[in-house]
Order: C-alpha cells, then structure tokens, then sequence
C-alpha cells in the first residue's frame, strides 16, 4: 500500500505550524501570495526583511527534504510551458482574489472567516474544473 498522504499530512501540519508561528511572532495572517505581492509592488518595504526571510524558507526548506526521497515525481506534465502558465494563471487568480490557499484556506477557515471559506470553495472548484478540462477533455496534463 502507497504511504504518499503521510507526506501530504506532514506538508499540512508544516504549513499550518508556519501559520500559527507567523501570526505569533508577526501578529498577521500568513499569507504567500501576499508576502511576495508585497515585494513586487513595493506595498511591503517595511517589512522586507520578514518577507525575504519566509520567501527564503520556502526556496531552502525542499532541497534539504530531497534526502528523503528516491524518485520526486508529481505526475503533473512534462510540458515546462503547461506548468509555466499554470504558475502565472494561479499567480494571477491569487491577486484577483487577495489572497491564496495559504491566506484563505489555511489562515481564513481556521478563523471562521466567510471571505477564507467562499474563497477556498472557490478555490477548490476551480481547480477540480481545471483538472476536468485540462487532462480528460484537453489532454494537456
């Protein structure tokens, strides 16, 4: 029997931990989208440092897991250009919505707070079509 939703709830628990520390030691919601929205548009200049540092945990933390695995396979695409569009369409649905799964989902629910909720339905909904159209309609991934 495949063990890979261990690393699925191990994932979880880490992100939920980095929420819970961010809001302790910052007194804000942890969201990603918006940590890094704040270094693109300038809207975050006081706290940059905070922000590079969450930014740099997320880019050092991995390649130290990689120890860990024998063969990382996401069984997404082999196509860089579907998973660069990807990335820029989730980048851009992230602004539309203010925040990310991060902010909402994880930071939003956890605080009963409507707007986290509708938007990580939202959220959900939007990814279960994309995966109906893309791989079994389109057959792109």
């Amino acid at each position: 029997m495949h063990q890979d939703w261990i690393w699925g709830l191990v994932g979880g628990l880490m992100i939920g931990a980095g929420a819970g520390v961010y809001l302790l030691v910052n007194g804000r919601i942890m969201g990603a989208s918006g940590i890094i929205g704040g270094l693109i548009d300038g809207s975050g200049r006081d706290t940059v440092s905070e922000r590079v540092a969450f930014l740099g945990g997320l880019i050092a933390v991995p390649p130290l897991l990689v120890p860990l695995y024998k063969v990382v396979d996401t069984h997404v695409t082999n196509s860089i250009w579907v998973i660069v569009a990807a990335g820029l369409l989730v980048g851009l649905g992230t602004r539309l919505a203010n925040g990310c799964t991060s902010g909402h989902g994880v930071c939003g629910i956890s605080r009963f707070s409507l707007r986290g909720i509708v938007a990580t339905a939202f959220y959900l909904l939007g990814g279960g079509l994309s995966l109906v159209i893309f791989r079994h309609l389109l057959g792109v991934i």
